[in-house]
């Protein structure tokens, strides 16, 4: 049974009686998600390839700007739907088809860990030289914290980031402040003339692709807020929040592509590149509980769908020790050029998960607007039945139009190429999902299936009490949110 410190939900809804919190507690979650070392990693790719600080930064802040929009309108879903982000997928795929995407996320989340696991590795060896840079005691103290925080579930992840956020924030605004008096560059790297195609794409689509791999857990942490609080709220807070963090940290990158994080902040301000650094130490933590989090909400989907397994937080624990053992044994036995090849990998799986948002944004908004039934996704011969054709079409098309778009060290495809190694595949594997999917929904006869859909969760949350006479105008007033 859960104590007082462990969350009492796994995959399953979250009524209306028991949601709760502020809508502006989105921004700290998603500020925190972004401030850590890979993050800041993104922003150095620009100047890598040769492009100058203008421009770069550009990238970084346009890129920002267009991954964030599809992440945020991801978040808007928890709060209407009560459900975790992967479990959202199934009337678009199926009962059985949305294992395809939870099998890519599942990855995902554990390969991500690991890649933090090893970057704590090094960070620690930066600032103590003393400590191996592939210390064990480092990689499993690290997921053992985020595990805990994991563990301890939603309430205390969000209360994690949000003491996280302040933190990151003051040291941030230090070392900009001092970057922005005492930083010379030379006038080149601020010439409008400098502008260069490949570089500039590479960033501005590397900077959207990252922002956008949040979506597939983002409204994991807006389920429980009340349903009342309206789309644009939770649209706002968690843009706010992802793209400052996201923009802020990339440009800290961009600043100091020329030289190591460490010796350019401390040039600037004495110890902050240490200070710095801790920081995006402990922000690896941070990234890495909401990591393990979502990898235990989508193992206990992917068992639940095979053989039932319950949905109770013993279960949900369970997958997530699974989860922490993964990624740690994969951490502890990476090789010197694990960073380099993973980054690769973990390039493909965001490629897979394009397509996907495209397809689970347009069905949200436009073709079924909103109308699910909460029951019904958990009815493997229910309403959305085991296999979607629809969705399942409009994803292996949507991801087929892309290859020719890649460009990675393991493969860059023919139009890559003759960009000169840019990587636009996003742009294309988003309105081709969402227009091949919106063809295929025509046939769906949406009136019945809100009939369905209204019947089937009659009861789902109790009835709340009528207002008292004198109460009634004041109610109907305070229900009146944008939505």
């Amino acid at each position: 049974m859960p104590g007082p410190f462990i969350e009492r939900h796994s995959i399953d809804y979250v009524p209306c009686a028991e949601r709760h919190g502020k809508v502006w507690h989105l921004w700290p979650v998603w500020f925190s998600g972004d401030a850590h070392l890979a993050t800041l990693a993104v922003g150095v790719l620009g100047i890598a390839l040769g492009g100058n600080l203008l421009w770069s930064a550009t990238a970084v802040i346009a890129g920002c700007v267009l991954g964030t929009f599809f992440m945020a309108f991801h978040s808007t879903q928890g709060p209407q739907l009560g459900l975790p982000q992967m479990i959202q997928s199934r009337p678009q795929f199926g009962y059985t088809g949305a294992l395809l995407v939870w099998g890519v996320a599942l990855f995902t989340y554990i390969g991500f860990s690991a890649f933090n696991q090893v970057l704590a590795g090094q960070a620690m060896h930066q600032l103590w030289p003393s400590v191996p840079a592939n210390s064990r005691l480092v990689i499993i103290g690290l997921a053992a914290l985020a595990g805990a925080i994991a563990a301890a579930g939603y309430d205390k992840i969000h209360l994690a980031q949000r003491t996280f956020a302040y933190l990151m924030i003051a040291v941030l605004a230090v070392f900009s402040l001092s970057a922005a008096f005492l930083l010379r560059f030379p006038a080149a790297n601020w010439d409008p003339a400098g502008f260069r195609l490949t570089p500039f794409l590479t960033q501005l689509f590397a900077a959207a692709a990252y922002q956008l791999s949040w979506s597939i857990y983002v409204s994991d942490y807006s389920r429980y807020l009340p349903r009342d609080v309206g789309v644009r709220a939770s649209f706002w807070w968690t843009y706010l929040g992802a793209f400052i963090g996201g923009a802020w940290m990339m440009l800290v990158g961009t600043l100091a592509a020329a030289a190591a994080m460490q010796s350019s902040a401390d040039g600037l301000f004495p110890g902050l590149g240490s200070a710095l650094l801790l920081g995006a130490l402990l922000g690896l933590v941070a990234i890495s509980a909401l990591n393990y989090y979502g990898a235990s909400l989508t193992l206990v989907s992917v068992a639940d769908t095979l053989t039932p397994v319950g949905r109770t937080t013993r279960v949900r624990l369970v997958c997530l020790t699974a989860a922490v053992l993964i990624s740690t044994g994969i951490a502890l036995g990476a090789s010197s050029d694990f960073i380099n090849r993973f980054g690769d990998l973990l390039a493909v799986l965001l490629y897979l998960f394009t397509p996907w948002t495209a397809i689970n944004l347009v069905d949200f908004y436009w073709v079924r607007k909103g109308h699910y039934s909460v029951r019904e996704m958990f009815n493997p011969h229910g309403l959305y039945g085991r296999w979607n054709w629809r969705g399942l079409s409009a994803y292996g098309i949507g991801f087929l139009v892309m290859i020719p778009f890649f460009s990675t060290g393991m493969y860059v495809g023919p139009v890559a190429r003759a960009l000169g190694g840019a990587d636009i595949a996003m742009v294309i594997g988003l309105p081709v999902s969402a227009l091949i999917y919106l063809a295929a929904c025509r046939s769906l006869d949406l009136e019945h299936e809100r009939r369905r859909c209204a019947a089937a969760d009659v009861g789902l949350d109790p009835a709340p009490l009528a207002p008292a006479p004198h109460e009634a105008s004041s109610t109907a007033a305070s229900g009146l949110k944008l939505t």
